[in-house]
């Protein structure tokens, strides 16, 4: 079958290895230069500045991604172990190493706190790893067509009742934990998928899990890197991948059914499927004309945005920083409430500080470093007017950077994104954490990966299946591609 698909970030790149893995014809295009999507990197004055994630979990996925087209990860990317995997500062002063590896995590929580808060880690874990092995086989790894296929694994859903999936995360989190510092630390994961741990799921905890339990990692010159190494592979075991090149709309046969692409003027591209990695939202509005978006999509619950500043400084980190540094404001719950109910900035902002040369000296030239500071905001559907007070906001931000102990007092080369940057890269609502986790915008209840009016037609990316995160996303890409192979199947039946 030939297969067209849309964007080379990561949900593309994953579907085209699997597609290809399954011996279809395939074409990436990319209306960007190089691969990587939201995946980005500045490359200036000897610096390698990432502009997306920067946080890599699950890297086995990654490898079976690059396995699909009977290629080994390490010939393609090298992944270095982060540890610790986060400095965790809090406001009265007090720091907590997140330690790789559990028997080290088990000895750190024990000094930082006490015995007992140690031993509830150990407890913590294996409900985490419980809550894992029950989601990923039989929920997250997995296509829906309707909310009843939710029942279909009806005792492995049983079992997540019993363990208190359905609970507010917070809570369960408190069952474990008395420390309200060590609560804090193994529930603001759930500020990825959009919520505050009040009104998260616990079962969402398996973003914790992620990296937690299975650690944190990075990829030896950024998370582009991951990018570029996926699109030489997939190259190589036969796909083609067109960069500069903007799809316009895609096309459909008098039945509805795609039939290609429409890249301008006489340019259009004949298929008989197609994989679209643009966010959800924006590909319905702006490639399929006449075709409206999921009522949840065009009315769902859109995550907050963030704002960042990347930059290249001379000048070493504070001895006491780790490549991930999370500075936790004084009243979490109130910063939640800030950014997420009222549309407001964090009135004492959370603030992660990455520092990738850290760990990675390819990174930044001698007597140098990275900084990526980011700070949680609200989406475009907030009451902050970024082009009146973009500016200050992000003063602000490099401001409490330098508070911090970073150094910001000599920046070579520097970038920020706002949510009117997101928005302009294609992201609905300003945000590239897309819709929410709520619990009806999560399996069944999110956008779907195809949409049965326009037949051959599949979504991949973080906006469908199964959500947020590098680790979702090149979940989605597996995803997408299994339908495409069940449309290919059905067509032929059709067909005699």
């Amino acid at each position: 079958m030939r297969v067209l698909v849309i964007g080379a970030g990561l949900g593309g790149l994953s579907a085209a290895a699997h597609l290809v893995g399954d011996g279809h014809e395939v074409t990436v295009l990319e209306r960007g230069s190089s691969p990587g999507g939201r995946a980005g990197i500045i490359e200036q004055d000897g610096f390698r500045l990432d502009t997306g994630p920067t946080v890599l979990t699950m890297p086995n996925l990654l490898a079976d991604t690059f396995r699909a087209v009977d290629r080994e990860m390490a010939d393609y990317v090298t992944i270095d172990t982060v540890d610790p995997m986060y400095r965790a500062v809090f406001d009265d002063g007090s720091v907590l190493h997140v330690r790789h590896g559990r028997a080290a995590m088990t000895e750190e929580i024990r000094e930082f706190a006490n015995a007992r808060e140690a031993g509830a880690f150990n407890e913590f874990c294996e409900w985490l790893t419980e809550l894992y092995e029950l989601e990923m086989p039989r929920f997250i790894e997995a296509n829906y067509d309707s909310a009843f296929d939710l029942l279909k694994p009806w005792r492995a859903m049983l079992d997540l009742v019993r363990h208190g999936a359905f609970g507010a995360l917070d809570s369960k989190v408190a069952t474990f934990f008395e420390d309200e510092r060590l609560r804090r630390v193994f529930s603001f994961q759930s500020m990825y998928a959009g919520l505050a741990p009040r009104e998260a799921l616990a079962l969402y905890s398996v973003i914790t899990y992620m990296d937690t339990v299975a650690g944190v990692f990075a990829p030896r010159g950024g998370m582009h890197a991951v990018a570029t190494g996926l699109a030489r592979a997939v190259t190589e075991a036969g796909a083609a991948i067109r960069y500069d090149t903007d799809v316009l709309r895609i096309l459909r046969n008098g039945e509805g059914a795609v039939s290609g692409v429409d890249l301008g003027g006489d340019d259009r591209l004949p298929a008989d499927a197609v994989v679209c990695n643009a966010d959800l939202p924006v590909a319905y509005r702006t490639l399929l004309g006449g075709v409206e978006a999921p009522r949840v999509a065009r009315r769902g619950r859109y995550s907050p945005s963030c704002l960042l500043w990347v930059a290249g400084v001379r000048g070493a980190p504070p001895v006491s920083a780790a490549v991930h540094n999370f500075h936790f404001g004084e009243d979490f719950d109130e910063a939640f409430k800030a950014v997420i109910k009222r549309g407001v900035r964090m009135p004492d902002p959370s603030t992660l500080v990455s520092i990738a040369s850290i760990g990675d000296p390819t990174r930044a030239p001698e007597g140098c470093s990275t900084l990526y500071a980011l700070e949680p905001m609200p989406n475009l559907d907030g009451k902050l007017d970024w082009s009146r007070n973009g500016a200050r906001y992000v003063d602000d931000l490099k401001h409490r950077v330098g508070q911090l102990g970073y150094p910001v007092d000599d920046v070579v080369v520097e970038r920020t994104f706002d949510p009117l940057d997101w928005e302009s890269m294609g992201m609905e609502r300003g945000t590239p954490f897309s819709l929410s986790h709520t619990f009806r915008q999560t399996g069944p209840f999110r956008p779907g990966n195809i949409d049965k009016r326009v037949p051959g037609l599949v979504f991949t990316g973080s906006s469908t299946l199964p959500g947020v995160g590098v680790p979702m996303v090149l979940i989605s890409g597996k995803l997408a591609a299994r339908r495409v192979d069940h449309y290919a199947r059905t067509t032929s039946l059709l067909r005699l």
